[in-house]
């Protein structure tokens, strides 16, 4: 009988079982959208912020209420406009009269799973708030640091067809998501399949399937993963190929290679291998750099998207030189 220890060594194939099962738990919620799952999953075991775009009505919210529900964390969420000020995510401290004294009185942000719901509707100052949360895992209310929940992640949607009225996010801001994601809309079969499910009898809500502490320790097995040094220079090979990559003017950071090589292993522990292979290390590529990595002018004229340019990189770049 397996043990359900979370502290109980395990193989990579009872590892990668029990994602699945975590996997299809949230596939229930999330119809026709696995590749998806399957990224957010490596990137919350990674311990990484995930920001996920796509339009409006595909699910983006649902998604992220599914993966909390299934891994029994926490749940908070911001919807971000305009008028959003960083005390509104932080919060803030209240004088107490009859006791003559200020009392901090947390803020949405103090949760395990945070949606940062149409995140680029709100100003740089506010955004700079989230991005220290998401940094330093804690908060700085009246000189004092708080550490928020652990795990803490944020998972954050904007939509890119609405442009009037929004801040884009800074690259410094950027860089501290480990994934961004894009929502692909449905073909014609799948979008069938969510009106069957969608728009007859509701299902019971399925229960948590991986514990708060059980992903804690899947959380820390990842780091385990080895990588051999081979796909280390690959990693950083591809990285410091972005900045020499025709029609890019600025490419990605060492963050964006520390990204690579977590990623990497989660995509190993997902298909329950013992270590890193070097095609786990390209999977990674585009949820890796994709928003780390400005095209030029000419690029953005010719219609050459940055997944295009990820693409190239991956041709181009050799996985072992010499």
């Amino acid at each position: 009988m397996e043990s359900t220890d979370p502290t109980t060594p395990r193989s990579p194939e009872q590892v990668a079982r029990q994602i699945t099962q975590l996997r299809r738990t949230i596939a229930r919620d999330i119809l026709g959208q696995d590749n998806l799952i399957e990224d957010l999953i490596v990137a919350a075991l990674a311990q990484g912020h995930v920001l996920i775009e796509g339009a409006p009505g595909l699910g983006k919210t649902r998604l992220v209420r599914a993966f909390a529900a299934a891994t029994d964390l926490s749940f908070g969420r911001i919807q971000f406009t305009p008028d959003l000020m960083p005390a509104d995510i932080t919060g803030s401290s209240v004088y107490l009269e009859h006791e003559a004294r200020f009392e901090f009185r947390p803020g949405p942000v103090f949760t395990h799973v945070l949606l940062a719901d149409e995140i680029n509707r709100a100003t740089p100052k506010t955004q700079s708030a989230l991005l220290e949360a998401m940094q330093e895992q804690a908060v700085t209310a009246s000189g004092e640091s708080l550490p928020l929940p652990n795990p803490f992640l944020v998972l954050a949607t904007q939509n890119p067809i609405e442009m009037e009225g929004t801040y884009p996010l800074p690259e410094a801001q950027l860089d501290r998501f480990l994934f961004k994601l894009q929502v692909p809309r449905p073909d014609t079969q799948t979008l069938v399949t969510i009106l069957e499910a969608t728009t007859g009898v509701s299902e019971e809500e399925a229960g948590p399937v991986v514990t708060q502490s059980e992903l804690q320790a899947l959380q820390d097995r990842l780091r385990a993963v080895p990588i051999a040094r081979a796909g280390l220079e690959y990693a950083a090979r591809l990285v410091e190929g972005s900045h020499t990559l025709e029609h890019v003017r600025l490419g990605a950071s060492p963050r964006g290679a520390q990204a690579l090589v977590l990623a990497a292993k989660g995509y190993a522990m997902v298909a329950g291998r013992p270590h890193v292979e070097f095609d786990d290390i390209q999977r990674a590529v585009h949820p890796a750099l994709r928003h780390r990595i400005l095209p030029t002018f000419e690029a953005e004229v010719e219609g050459t998207s940055i997944d295009q340019l990820l693409h190239t990189l991956i041709e181009r770049t050799p996985q072992v030189v010499g």
